[in-house]
């Protein structure tokens, strides 16, 4: 489960970094590819939590992921535009989602998510977000390659806490 989940969660940096990446260079057709995946990508991490807490919750995890995606790419754009209000609007909307992602798992894992520490989470992955598209932006790729490293790391961190959570929660169902 831990690795079937990390590999989910880095999916997600990993189209994230490439619609960024592409954005930047003009590339219409990578970044429409980057954005499918990134939305293929959401619909698998959706579909894992549907198979511990039920169909329901995979939809309402779909819809969760996709407003923290509108965001990142909400985020990209407005970085790529130099559009600094945009880049404010994205982050108050990736915070609130932050916030409401962490109520919902906490809602579904009450006593092994607290709403708090996703949150943190959460609001910590979207500042590694903005600090690798601004970076992308500004063509610092050496300071990128920091913040990437980091954003990987710390996507292990989230897919282990709700790896650990599922499992306390379910364990006849996790290997």
């Amino acid at each position: 489960l831990h690795a079937d989940l990390r590999a989910l969660w880095h999916g997600h940096v990993v189209n994230t970094r490439a619609y960024a990446m592409a954005v930047k260079a003009g590339d219409t057709a990578a970044a429409a590819k980057a954005e499918r995946d990134t939305v293929a990508n959401a619909q698998q991490i959706a579909d894992a939590v549907a198979g511990f807490y039920g169909a329901d919750a995979g939809k309402g995890m779909m819809k969760l992921l996709g407003g923290h995606w509108a965001g990142v790419k909400a985020l990209t754009d407005a970085a790529h535009a130099g559009n600094q209000a945009g880049i404010d609007k994205a982050m108050q909307d990736l915070s609130a989602n932050a916030g409401e992602i962490a109520k919902f798992l906490h809602g579904a894992n009450p006593n092994n998510w607290p709403e708090a520490t996703v949150d943190g989470l959460l609001l910590a992955h979207a500042a590694h977000h903005k600090a690798q598209v601004t970076q992308i932006m500004a063509g610092n790729m050496t300071a990128e390659a920091q913040t990437w490293k980091a954003m990987q790391e710390h996507m292990n961190t989230i897919a282990d806490a709700l790896a650990g959570g599922i499992a306390a929660q379910f364990p006849s169902k996790v290997k």
